[in-house]
């Protein structure tokens, strides 16, 4: 019976014991010569050897089949260390058993059945824990219902949790464990940290993976966070996703960048070298520390070189100038394009005579349509230039990047922080992008290679919402001041027929009836008047408090700390929208060019020379400055965005219906004054239907405007704390909060001025009554 013992405890069925398909397995029934208590003993041998069994049947399955090479891993640790300790053991008390050793055999060759069951005894718990830990990375696939189990980093993090326990035994199998999978995974590591390789085998397990729902021709890679052990933090995840990003761009772009090369063998014998000395558990101090250098040691061999300072300045100046509006003329240039493309398109008759109010709703637009009306506005641009003046290589540059192109929903598919940044998930829902034409339009900027290094998509897709956003102010602006040129709705003064008309009582009666037509007009539009002033100056505030206190001054901030002219504040305190000149940088005798300001710039004893200028740095920095621009345009408070985006509704059909009413008064007085009649149109009855309406749009612009300063009033009460610094800890896109590892010099995004700065602007306004 000790034979048929060990040979279960081996693994082998045994006649012994009768197996269970839900319980553990039990002694047979039919033993006779077995008394209760054996039976009672042999209760735990079955259990032992049911364990082993099936501990090594699973580990089989998940090491052949699994998705994860760090669950492979583990369960081939479990097998060729644990389960072959289980199996000396068997080994050993055999051995001792046939030599007749005195601590297993006693009197007459009697072998005590208590003391070979208490010999596997401390073996129960630890097949135990590793059937639990078996179950954990693949539970059984009938029960469970799915095909994989869980992930590697998930497992690394149950492993590392399981080490903090009171028994020894489990705490040293743990141990071992979590090496095998922190192994399986630096390797995996190493291959995109060292050569910006995805791995071969488990990739689909790795936190990195290929985006394969770009439409960039280029090979897009994205973050997952819930792929991500614990112990990396966010911004060190960032960092292995940006230099494995710039190691597959240089090997891809080999070519077309034949002036930078592979970074040196001698620096990827250092970088495995700064891996190797990681030592199991994995330290996230440690791990960040190694990450950080092999980050600085690149940034100073090879992206110093593609990814220069003076380029990345040039590109954020565009993307300052033309898509946060820094060059008031190209906003201008804009909006007056598409308005004469609307007005063309309703003369032609795509919009109803009947649709008084001017809605273009139904209006057919093509891609076409909005890529002539960009084009039109860069002639406009270059047009505006003098031939002596310099050819301006940022209008050439943007004119080459920027695209205007027709918004088309991508399937529902959302924005992940992964593909950017955090604060796209917390921008209002509510859209500004098609006040410019009727359907939903969007300017981009192209991303072109190295710089897709810097920018992603998901940064040009926060530009193309601030852009809607602010243009939408400015459009409204615009056709809300253009109401005042038009001069005959404000005042008209009738000329008198001269003589001999006029000295007949005809031409005298005539002209009183003009004045008096006239003077009826103007006491009915100055209600009108009063609202149109009233909304374009709260516009003119809160889009002044956007574009000088909040971007240009943010931008001025990061300018002067990418620069490293961080003695100096901010001195653009203008604010009104900036024009060409204004939004270039003033030269001055002396001043010195960014490469010579990061050439003479200091840094911390100790800390690398290339800190300040490393583009992941730089990105981070970035990332946090769009993420402050976010917060403080407040466009991520929806009643202010929803209130917003109402009015400029009626500001639109206000300004629409004022112009309709002036071209149905012209034609009213070409039927009273000169006869000239139109049978197919009764203007009287088209007059009175406009009336209704802009009165109807004018109470309803009042109350936007109430609306508007109220939902100011009501965030800033619930902003208790304006002024400090804003937390952009949410995720690794946008940088954390706090970072204080090696090489980074933090960048604190600058804090506008509060609601109450506006507040105190708008509450000189009163409405009309």
């Amino acid at each position: 019976m000790l034979h048929e013992i060990l040979l279960s405890l081996s693994g082998q069925p045994s006649p012994l014991f009768r197996p269970e398909k839900e319980q553990d397995a039990r002694v047979q029934d039919d033993f006779a010569l077995l008394s209760p208590p054996e039976k009672a003993l042999l209760a735990n041998v079955a259990h032992l050897s049911q364990l082993h069994a099936q501990l090594r049947t699973h580990s089989s399955e998940i090491s052949s089949g699994h998705r994860s090479v760090v669950c492979r891993a583990v369960t081939t640790a479990i097998v060729a260390y644990h389960l072959d300790q289980f199996q000396q053991k068997i080994i050993d008390v055999e051995a001792a058993i046939l030599a007749e050793d005195s601590g297993y055999v006693g009197g007459y060759g009697i072998v005590p059945l208590s003391i070979i069951v208490g010999e596997f005894t401390p073996w129960v718990r630890r097949m135990e824990w590793l059937w639990d830990l078996v179950q954990f990375i693949q539970p059984e696939l009938k029960r469970a219902g799915r095909s994989h189990g869980c992930t590697g980093a998930a497992l690394i993090d149950h492993l590392r949790a399981e080490c903090q326990t009171g028994y020894l035994d489990i705490k040293e199998m743990a141990e071992h464990l979590v090496t095998a999978a922190e192994t399986a995974w630096m390797k995996q590591l190493s291959m995109w940290l060292l050569y910006g390789n995805l791995p071969m085998y488990g990739k689909l397990d790795f936190f990195i993976q290929e985006d394969r729902d770009s439409e960039d021709d280029n090979t897009q890679f994205t973050l997952h966070t819930d792929l991500l052990p614990k112990f990396v933090t966010a911004q060190t995840a960032s960092s292995i996703l940006f230099v494995g990003k710039s190691l597959n761009h240089i090997r891809a772009k080999r070519k077309l960048t034949a002036g930078v090369s592979m970074a040196p063998v001698s620096l990827y014998e250092e970088h495995m070298g700064q891996l190797a000395g990681l030592t199991s558990p994995i330290s996230s101090l440690k791990f960040s520390t190694a990450v950080d250098s092999i980050r600085i040691s690149l940034s100073q061999s090879t992206l110093s070189k593609l990814l220069p300072l003076p380029k990345i300045l040039e590109t954020l100046t565009l993307l300052h100038d033309f898509l946060l509006l820094g060059r008031g003329e190209f906003a201008i240039a804009l909006v007056s394009h598409a308005d004469s493309w609307v007005e063309e398109s309703r003369r032609r008759g795509s919009v109803s005579r009947n649709n008084v109010s001017g809605r273009l709703d139904s209006m057919a637009i093509k891609e076409g349509d909005v890529m002539t009306a960009l084009a039109q506005a860069w002639s406009e641009l270059f047009s505006l230039q003098k031939e002596e003046d310099p050819g301006d290589e940022e209008l050439e540059l943007a004119r080459d990047l920027l695209r205007l192109t027709i918004s088309h929903p991508k399937g529902g598919r959302a924005m992940t922080p992964s593909q950017g940044s955090s604060s796209v998930a917390e921008i209002s829902r509510v859209l500004f992008d098609d006040l410019l034409f009727p359907t939903p339009t969007n300017l981009t900027a192209q991303v072109r290679a190295p710089l897709d290094l810097f920018l992603s998509s998901s940064d040009i897709a926060i530009y193309s919402k601030i852009h809607s956003y602010l243009l939408g102010i400015r459009r409204a602006q615009i056709r809300l001041g253009d109401l005042w040129k038009r001069t005959s709705l404000r005042r008209n003064h009738p000329t008198p027929w001269g003589p001999p008309r006029s000295n007949s009582a005809f031409g005298q009666n005539k002209l009183q009836a003009g004045r008096e037509r006239d003077n009826v007009r103007i006491q009915q539009m100055r209600p009108i008047w009063a609202t149109g002033s009233a909304c374009l100056f709260v516009l003119s505030e809160i889009g002044s408090f956007f574009q000088g206190e909040v971007v240009n001054e943010s931008w001025q901030h990061l300018r002067e700390w990418i620069e490293g002219d961080t003695s100096s504040t901010a001195s653009s305190s203008e604010s009104r929208p900036g024009t060409a000149t204004s939004s270039k940088p003033s030269r001055t005798p002396g001043a010195k060019s960014p490469d010579q300001r990061s050439a003479q710039q200091t840094f911390p004893p100790g800390a690398p020379s290339m800190a300040r200028h490393d583009p992941e740095a730089l990105t981070v920095a970035h990332r946090r400055y769009l993420a402050s621009l976010v917060q403080s345009l407040f466009l991520t408070d929806v009643p202010f965005t929803s209130t917003l985006r109402a009015q400029l509704a009626n500001i639109d059909r206000f300004v629409a219906l004022t112009i309709r009413l002036e071209s149905i008064q012209r034609n009213m007085d070409l039927e009273t004054d000169e006869g000239v009649v139109d049978a197919l149109v009764d203007y009287a009855q088209e007059e009175r239907e406009v009336w209704h309406e802009l009165r109807a749009t004018r109470d309803a612009m009042e109350t936007g405007i109430r609306d508007l300063v109220g939902s100011l009033r009501d965030m800033d009460d619930h902003r208790s704390g304006e002024g400090r610094p804003v937390d952009f800890a949410t995720n690794g896109a946008m940088g954390p909060s706090a970072r204080g590892g090696l090489g980074f010099n933090h960048y604190e995004p600058r804090q506008a001025a509060g609601v109450d700065r506006l507040l105190m602007k708008l509450d000189f306004w009163q409405p009309p009554q």
